[in-house]
């Protein structure tokens, strides 16, 4: 394997985004837009990972956490130029080649990074660049070519002719090149320009002076679109949700509208799994097998095991679900709650940081928050766990195979012993044995003649 390292570009501050976060930390399917080219980047195995920050360094750099990443900070931001001679130290006795890619372009592909690195060490040039065709070039650096077809210059649009900005090639900010010249060019760059700026294009002619210059055009334009303002962010949106929705229906998921789901770039999902319409699965969330999901569910940081139906409507936060449970209509899981194998979670119910065992029920109008629950229960309507004093949060606890009756209150906290009844309107303040029946009931009374005496009259 051809040796590379790699240097990204993410100091910048992204001002047509009109956000005070930094641009490379704009989310992308669940994940900022740094993070998708450091997942394109990491199966080329580089050397030595090096990515600059600027603009909110200290924000960038923890939510892009990792070992592998040698941070170097653009202290001032003069330019692309300028930032990679912040980064010549960090890059200091590395041999063979450097990519240097922009931290805003998150549909870049392993793929395509691979075959530039190819091109550049078959065509033998110092430096490549990586280029595309668009119909609407604005933004980006015209790739101005001589009557021979050869790369004579790289213009930015700024400082482009009218001429200039008709060309449809452009400069796509990656660039492949020799490490051993790098020094040697960035020290001869000049900000004489209409921004003051030093500019990574201009290393272009001193390449031409220097052995020549290869330009792999790629066809793929969409993958190398960069991100400079939220429309542009929103179409690379929807382009990665056609490429991420395709991608799963080939390795055997169904998706019975496409185009109203939306997908995480990290999740995961079985094969046979089939997703009803307008279903967005968020970050962290992993589906087995066999699964079907309904219309308009929202699940996030979730495990859902195998052979699992999740009924309309339902909203799924850092839950665990075992195999073969069904959920909803209209059931929320918050986080920290575990359903062990075959759990029904019914309608407009709701589990909060709460263990239930396997074949319990909890199938209507109840709230189970702060509290384990044995295996084989059954929870009946308008059960609640009364978890919070309004200081503190209490757990209760209900052995295997308790009945709970209708409209329960468990006071928390507060246990349940194996095989326990739990009347219908029960209020549990205390402990219950195993195997006994617990009843707290105002005695019923009769008024006669009630309902005769409130007739209005004729």
């Amino acid at each position: 394997m051809n040796r590379c390292s790699v240097l990204v570009l993410a100091a910048g501050q992204g001002t047509r985004m009109r956000s005070r976060l930094p641009k490379v930390l704009h989310p992308l399917a669940g994940q900022p837009l740094l993070w998708h080219i450091l997942r394109a980047v990491r199966p080329l195995q580089p050397e030595r990972l090096v990515v600059i920050t600027g603009f909110q360094a200290e924000a960038v750099e923890q939510t892009i956490a990792a070992p592998d990443i040698h941070w170097v900070r653009q202290c001032e931001r003069k330019g692309t130029g300028h930032a990679v001679q912040c980064a010549l130290p960090a890059l200091k006795e590395l041999r063979g080649a450097l990519l240097i890619l922009n931290g805003d372009h998150p549909l870049i592909s392993t793929e395509i990074l691979q075959q530039l690195l190819d091109y550049h060490h078959r065509q033998g040039h110092p430096l490549t660049l990586l280029t595309t065709r668009m119909e609407n070039p604005a933004g980006y650096g015209r790739v101005v070519r001589d009557a021979q077809g050869q790369v004579a210059c790289i213009v930015e649009e700024k400082d482009a002719s009218e001429a200039q900005r008709a060309i449809d090639e452009v400069n796509t900010g990656f660039y492949c090149l020799s490490l051993d010249r790098l020094p040697h060019w960035i020290g001869r760059l000049d900000n004489r320009n209409a921004q003051n700026e030093y500019y990574l294009t201009d290393i272009v002619p001193m390449a031409l002076a220097e052995g020549g210059v290869a330009a792999w055009c790629c066809e793929e334009r969409i993958a190398l679109s960069g991100v400079n303002d939220r429309r542009q962010l929103a179409t690379l949106e929807r382009a990665f949700r056609d490429r991420t929705v395709a991608a799963w229906m080939e390795r055997g998921v169904t998706f019975v509208d496409p185009e109203s789901c939306w997908v995480a770039a990290d999740a995961e999902i079985g094969m046979d799994t089939i997703i009803e319409p307008h279903v967005s699965l968020g970050p962290g969330t992993v589906i087995g097998e066999g699964c079907a999901i309904g219309p308009f569910c929202h699940i996030q940081e979730s495990v859902i095991g195998l052979e699992c139906r999740i009924l309309s409507y339902s909203h799924l936060d850092g839950a665990e679900v075992d195999a073969e449970c069904t959920i909803g209509p209209y059931a929320r899981l918050r986080p920290g709650s575990r359903l062990a194998r075959k759990v029904r979670v019914g309608n407009f119910c709701e589990v909060k940081k709460s263990t239930i065992g396997a074949g319990t029920k909890v199938n209507h109008l109840s709230y189970i928050g702060d509290a384990q629950v044995g295996s084989g229960v059954n929870v009946g309507a308008g059960t609640i766990t009364c978890n919070y004093d309004g200081v503190h949060k209490h757990r209760t606890v209900i052995g295997d195979h308790v009945f709970v009756g209708s409209d329960v209150q468990f006071v928390a906290p507060v246990q349940v012993g194996v095989g326990a009844t739990i009347g219908a309107g029960t209020t549990v303040t205390k402990d219950v044995p195993a195997d006994a029946l617990a009843i707290s009931r105002a005695h019923q009374t009769h008024v006669m003649g009630w309902s005769e005496k409130r007739k209005p009259r004729s």
